[in-house]
């Protein structure tokens, strides 16, 4: 849910490279960058603070993604996506990058090794989307909230919000696939060994759960 691999531009840097495509904008926290159904015409970037991705259907909403300051988003534009099919809100406050379609397809034809990299960034994301799919259908639940929780402490940590990231367990039950109900008793068991605390806010020791994860390798059997 947040990719591996993160790229640090400066917005400089990108009026550089894309000339007048370029528009950069502040959020607040909660605020649209776009909605589900808009037009998908741009390319986003995070230079700071955190983004949050939800899709919303007749059933059901779910989050699919925190994004970490350094990450691109909205990157379907470029593949032919006419509509977007997820809406994008800023988690704090955020300081937002838009790079316009055209201007960003002249600049990769312009400037192969900024288009390598932008490659690499992208498969870093298909890595990290397949892995938790993965997660999804064959490991236990347990393992995929100290995985999520894993990934959120990698966006405190790396995004320098000025808030408290605030996550609920309604919301952390989203994100695994299970019941608040499991996700309450998870919670308390962590915070008993140290993982979690969240008062007020959540704080997490990656530390700690990334030992717990080695120590609980995957459901999934690789053959060498």
């Amino acid at each position: 849910m947040v990719g591996k691999r993160e790229l640090g531009f400066s917005s400089t840097v990108f009026r550089k490279k894309f000339g007048a495509g370029v528009t950069v904008r502040s959020y607040r926290d909660k605020e649209v960058i776009f909605s589900q159904g808009d037009a998908a015409d741009a390319l986003f970037y995070v230079h700071s603070g955190a983004v949050k991705l939800t899709v919303v259907s007749t059933r059901k909403k779910a989050i699919i993604a925190f994004l970490q300051r350094g990450s691109f988003f909205g990157e379907g534009c470029l593949g032919g996506q006419p509509l977007r099919i997820y809406t994008a809100r800023s988690v704090g406050h955020s300081n937002i990058t838009r790079l316009a379609k055209g201007n960003a397809v002249r600049a990769f034809k312009r400037d192969p090794k900024f288009a390598t990299l932008f490659v690499e960034y992208l498969l870093s994301r298909i890595i990290r989307i397949e892995e938790d799919l993965v997660d999804q259908f064959f490991n236990f639940s347990e393992r995929r909230l100290a995985r999520v929780l894993l990934l959120l402490g990698h966006v405190i940590d790396e995004s320098k919000l000025d808030s408290p990231l605030r996550v609920s367990q309604g919301t952390l039950a989203e994100m695994v696939g299970t019941t608040r109900a499991r996700v309450s008793k998870f919670m308390k068991a962590f915070k008993k060994r140290g993982f979690v605390n969240y008062n007020g806010s959540l704080q997490i020791n990656s530390e700690m759960i990334t030992a717990y994860l080695l120590r609980r390798p995957m459901s999934v059997i690789t053959k060498g």
